[in-house]
């Protein structure tokens, strides 16, 4: 049985968490996949925008609880094998990634959703980062989770546990945005039809751009965006751009 599936349609690459007996928790064998599927879809020319998804009514429990028990008192807990890795995959990912939450997330599959780019979410999911309640901590999620959440609602919801709704994860920054059930895959497809109409060089860069050019001093970084400006303009990527705004057609990178 397979606890990952994959998909390419329309320059959309859709990887899908299906394991819904145990609400798609991050099990080694769903972490292994997971890493399969995202190596693919960074690896396909055709893919260019990555969709992260799940079936069932939970995206993600977090880590599948049964496999953290320590064996003969060692402490062994498989999910930090790969899981910093996958995080880091999409985090750096040079094509954009959308999460499309099916449903709720807890725990670790908060770390899944703060490492896209975007997250779309029902207004009826719910969130919680319930590792103190465990006697255990949002260690490795906290790399990611940290960069979207305001500070005073991290230091709330972390060490509280305490559920909150779609509505209140978009006004901290978990997620993009919390629509009616009904509107999900519009709200997906809405994003990744404009994310296909961006250079995939541009977009790559400009997720750089997000991340790095807040902790540049002001004059660093109007050195460094002033030679970045020159090199794109004049690039491959720039030069079609142009030509086909003042030739009135889409650019190439634009057609499916």
């Amino acid at each position: 049985m397979t606890l990952v599936h994959q998909d390419l349609a329309a320059g959309v690459a859709t990887i899908t968490l299906d394991s819904p007996p145990n609400r798609n928790a991050l099990s080694v064998r769903l972490l292994g996949e997971l890493r399969e599927r995202l190596d693919w879809a960074l690896a396909e020319p055709a893919a260019r925008v990555i969709v992260l998804t799940a079936t069932g009514r939970v995206f993600c429990s977090g880590a599948d609880i049964k496999e953290q028990r320590a064996a003969d008192g060692k402490p062994d807990a498989p999910v930090t094998a790969s899981f910093p890795e996958i995080l880091s995959l999409i985090w750096e990912s040079p094509k954009p990634v959308i999460c499309r939450l099916n449903g709720t997330a807890r725990a670790g599959g908060l770390g899944l959703v703060a490492a896209c780019d975007f997250a779309v979410a029902p207004v009826t999911a719910s969130f919680a980062f319930t590792e103190v309640r465990l006697g255990v901590v949002p260690a490795m999620i906290s790399v990611p989770v940290l960069r979207r959440l305001d500070p005073r609602a991290a230091a709330e919801y972390f060490l509280t546990g305490e559920v909150f709704d779609a509505a209140r994860a978009a006004e901290i920054g978990l997620i993009s945005k919390a629509v009616p059930e009904e509107e999900l895959d519009a709200a997906v497809a809405h994003y990744a039809d404009l994310l296909i109409k961006g250079a995939p060089e541009a977009l790559a860069i400009t997720k750089q751009l997000v991340r790095q050019v807040p902790a540049m001093s002001f004059p660093e970084g109007l050195r460094q965006m002033t030679t970045l400006s020159a090199e794109r303009f004049t690039s491959e990527e720039g030069q079609e751009g142009i030509a086909a705004y003042m030739e009135k057609r889409p650019p190439t990178w634009a057609t499916r």
